[in-house]
């Protein structure tokens, strides 16, 4: 009965919608940010909790100012987030339209705020 019930709410889980969109971490020594998209919010901010809590951190842009300052000069703050819709956000289809909008969002993001060189961690794209 026990597996059961853990594989009735693992399938539960995997059902439920993760709120997607856009984020940055700020340093709030020095005001630089680095601007992401993710597919689940949450799990992005559990993650700098998680590097804050064990000193480990896994972005290189910014290793140096983490060294100087300590983790807990880092905040996680959610600039841009996607309402679901009705569809079943599991299926595949569905999910690569909710990337391409977190996408979207991504790139208005870094193109308003500009997060580069002293501004920011993010790395500048390169020109084809």
């Amino acid at each position: 009965m026990e597996k059961q019930r853990k594989r009735e709410l693992g399938t539960a889980y995997a059902q439920t919608f993760r709120r997607m969109g856009v984020y940055q971490i700020r340093n709030t020594e020095n005001e630089k940010v680095l601007v992401l998209g993710t597919m689940d919010l949450d799990g992005a901010k559990n993650r700098l909790a998680f590097m804050q809590q064990t000193n480990m951190n896994t972005v290189f842009e910014l290793q140096q100012d983490w060294n100087k300052y300590g983790g807990s000069c880092f905040i996680f703050e959610e600039l841009d987030s996607i309402k679901p819709r009705e569809e079943n956000v599991t299926d595949r289809s569905e999910l690569k339209k909710y990337q391409a909008e977190v996408d979207a969002l991504l790139e208005l993001w870094i193109e308003k705020l500009q997060p580069y060189d002293e501004k920011g961690y993010n790395r500048r794209p390169r020109a084809n």
